[in-house]
């Protein structure tokens, strides 16, 4: 009788019933959490792109319905801000388990002159770009959304893990002597270069990977090269990344023109006060 019981089961669900959930799917269908949704979706977004990823989709990859998913994301809106949330989590445990996890700073440790002996405000800016910059490239296609985002995202909106990542900057350029007006200035520069750089080392270049040829490969023969002499000679290096080595100089450049101007800037102030 015991045999008949499964059978006699899916006559009553009828046939076009789907079949029980087993024990061992229970890691698919386990229970939700915020971080499971996110973590899912960040997987998904990295392997198929932002074009890929839907409530639907999503509440597939997690077998469950998409509204399920609403209790943890109430819009596509909040699940893609939720992908920034993730990236910003991320880049802080690489600040926290300290310079160790970050595979650039062998290189920067190796490099002299001025930066080696920089402040420590200073060394603390140069390591979190290039942890930002080791992040983004590791979560190319979630990359772009750490600028739109903040273009639709108010400020006090924003996830905690990105205010917390701002508080970071802004207090070490405190912490230097910079007053609230400069590290402001300092801030939106740094923010600006940073994630911009990371843009560029992205940036689709390669028009035909499937071609040996280099010209063939980046497309020159579609640049008209009575008009684009200049970009056509130069599109082979521009293809190139400048890795973080290049981050971190123009970064320096960056900190040296704010720092000549502090400077100049304190003598006038001086010559000012009774």
């Amino acid at each position: 009788m015991a045999k008949d019981q499964p059978k006699a089961r899916e006559m009553d669900e009828g046939p076009g019933a789907r079949p029980a959930r087993r024990a061992s799917d229970r890691g698919h269908y386990g229970r939700l959490s915020r971080e499971r949704v996110l973590a899912s979706a960040l997987e998904l977004v990295d392997h198929e792109g932002l074009s890929a990823l839907s409530m639907r989709r999503l509440g597939a990859e997690l077998g469950v319905e998409a509204m399920a998913l609403y209790r943890y994301a109430a819009s596509k809106d909040a699940l893609l801000d939720g992908l920034v949330e993730a990236l910003y989590l991320e880049l802080e445990e690489h600040l926290v388990a300290g310079p160790g996890t970050i595979a650039a700073e062998a290189e920067a440790q190796a490099r002299t002159g001025a930066q080696a002996h920089a402040p420590a405000w200073r060394a603390e800016l140069h390591r979190i770009a290039r942890a930002t910059y080791e992040v983004c490239l590791a979560h190319p296609q979630v990359m772009p959304l750490l600028s739109t985002r903040m273009l639709a995202v108010p400020l006090a909106r924003r996830p905690l893990a990105v205010l917390r990542h701002h508080e970071r900057v802004l207090a070490l350029l405190q912490g230097a002597g910079l007053d609230k007006a400069r590290s402001a200035a300092v801030f939106r520069a740094f923010t600006g270069w940073v994630l911009g750089y990371v843009s560029v080392e992205l940036q689709a270049m390669v028009d035909n990977p499937d071609e040996p040829d280099p010209a063939f490969r980046l497309g020159l023969h579609r640049m008209p090269p009575q008009e684009l002499p200049r970009l056509r000679e130069a599109a082979g290096t521009l293809a190139e990344q400048g890795g973080s080595e290049g981050l971190t100089v123009g970064l320096d450049a960056l900190l040296d023109r704010f720092i000549r101007a502090e400077e100049q800037r304190e003598p006038l102030q001086n010559q000012d006060r009774p």
